[in-house]
């Protein structure tokens, strides 16, 4: 497999979840709460795969709604039911001097299945809107994550061939978005994705973390 060339990548897509949000561990947390009957162990593990694995369904789920036109309905019913997200999303740890590195240098995107709403809000509470040129959310395309239209669509919105752009996600699902697209793929370890598994999508590189790609970049441009 091809190694991913730093020095050429124009543009960089990350999702939200798991990537820059550290909500995947709250999503975790929330639920295992519930199974603490379980023993906190367990309820833990098994908190934690439930999470993980609601992911690809949810958005298949979406996305055959949408080509039916009634994604509209799903997202004003889940709005009644769960109210507007407040502004408490976590920050993983490091991301903020990764972006101001990486936006001096090259466009960023978010490309997720999130709201608009959640991506304004998170990047807002967090200082970080000004590093975004684009944000790909759940409205921007018909087709979802690990189809590879929003990575295409990100790609042509700052009007750039996929092959130059990098997608940094934690699943297999951005993994495969990315390689289907064209684009290069970048696994991290922080959210729920393993190593192996996210190797078997096609990842081009697998890090520890998002923000561990900050030393790569400064070690590959002399910073």
């Amino acid at each position: 497999m091809e190694s991913l060339p730093l020095f050429d990548i124009r543009a960089w897509f990350f999702d939200l979840d798991g990537t820059l949000m550290d909500t995947d561990d709250q999503a975790v947390e929330s639920l295992a709460r519930r199974l603490r009957f379980l023993g906190a162990p367990r309820a833990l593990r098994l908190a934690r795969h439930a999470v993980m694995f609601s992911e690809t369904p949810m958005n298949s789920v979406i996305t055959m709604l949408d080509l039916v036109g009634l994604d509209g309905l799903l997202f004003t019913i889940r709005g009644r039911l769960h109210g507007p997200t407040p502004p408490t999303f976590r920050l993983m740890a490091g991301v903020a001097p990764l972006l101001a590195h990486l936006a001096a240098r090259a466009p960023l995107a978010v490309v997720s299945t999130r709201s608009r709403a959640d991506a304004e809000a998170f990047l807002a509470q967090h200082q970080l809107a000004d590093y975004f040129q684009l944000l790909v959310t759940v409205e921007s395309t018909r087709r979802l994550k690990p189809h590879p239209e929003p990575v295409l669509f990100a790609a042509e919105q700052l009007g750039l061939a996929p092959k130059q752009c990098a997608m940094v996600g934690d699943t297999t699902m951005d993994i495969l978005s990315a390689r289907r697209a064209g684009a290069w793929a970048v696994g991290v370890l922080c959210g729920f994705g393993e190593e192996r598994e996210l190797r078997r999508a096609g990842a081009h590189l697998v890090l520890p973390s998002t923000e561990a790609l900050l030393p790569l970049l400064k070690s590959a441009t002399g910073d």
